[in-house]
């Protein structure tokens, strides 16, 4: 099964992602981890998009779909893959298709988990983060013992400048804006599914998995 998970941030992505690694065993490539692996390891590509990063744009379609391809080159994706991440956009999925008919290994299954902007706020702006170890909580939804203070190691938890209303707003409008050709473009290849990602978590990932039973 070839599988590209789509949504706004907080729709859910990460929370569906491992639970269909674990059901189907496929590949799960995420652009996110495999940018912070090469800035990591000062690759030739990471110190191109770091450029990029550092001066607050975004990487460009070319070295992201580069990205893309030298991790699918380098990967065993017998049982298949799953993209997070990737496309952002109507010219990236175009040419992850060109890329993929090559490889005749074409997507299966275009995942979009559609959350209203209510829902997003209400996500973002209650997550909080462990400084020390990473680790994820929610003022609401998933509160740690002690206020402030992560559960797994006793790190400070903070907010994330980029977890405010304002910030969030935008970053849903600049996602809709460009993530409308693109579904527009696998609804036509009748390749899109929408899951009603305002439900929680656990009905969510529920819905997304009976499509692969």
């Amino acid at each position: 099964m070839r599988i590209i998970l789509l949504g706004a941030p907080g729709a859910g992505k990460g929370t569906l992602a491992t639970a269909i690694k674990a059901k189907l065993g496929v590949l799960h490539i995420s652009t996110g981890d495999l940018l912070r692996e090469e800035l990591k390891n000062k690759t030739p590509l990471g110190l191109e998009a770091k450029k990029f990063i550092e001066a607050g744009t975004l990487v460009p379609d070319s070295l992201v779909i580069q990205l893309i391809e030298n991790k699918l080159a380098a990967s065993d994706i017998v049982k298949g893959y799953m993209l997070d991440g990737f496309p952002r956009n109507k010219a990236q999925a175009e040419a992850l298709d060109a890329m993929m008919t090559k490889r005749q290994q074409p997507v299966d299954i275009a995942l979009y988990l559609e959350a209203s902007l209510p829902v997003v706020l209400q996500r973002l702006t209650g997550r909080r983060v462990c400084r020390a170890c990473g680790a994820v909580f929610h003022l609401t939804n998933m509160p740690p013992r002690q206020a402030g203070v992560c559960d797994a190691c006793g790190g400070e938890l903070y907010q994330r400048t980029d977890d405010n209303e304002e910030t969030i707003k935008k970053r849903m409008d600049v996602f809709l804006d460009t993530t409308r050709p693109m579904i527009e473009y696998y609804r036509a290849q009748n390749k899109l599914v929408t899951v009603n990602a305002d439900q929680e978590s656990t009905e969510v990932v529920k819905a997304a998995l009976k499509l692969f039973s």
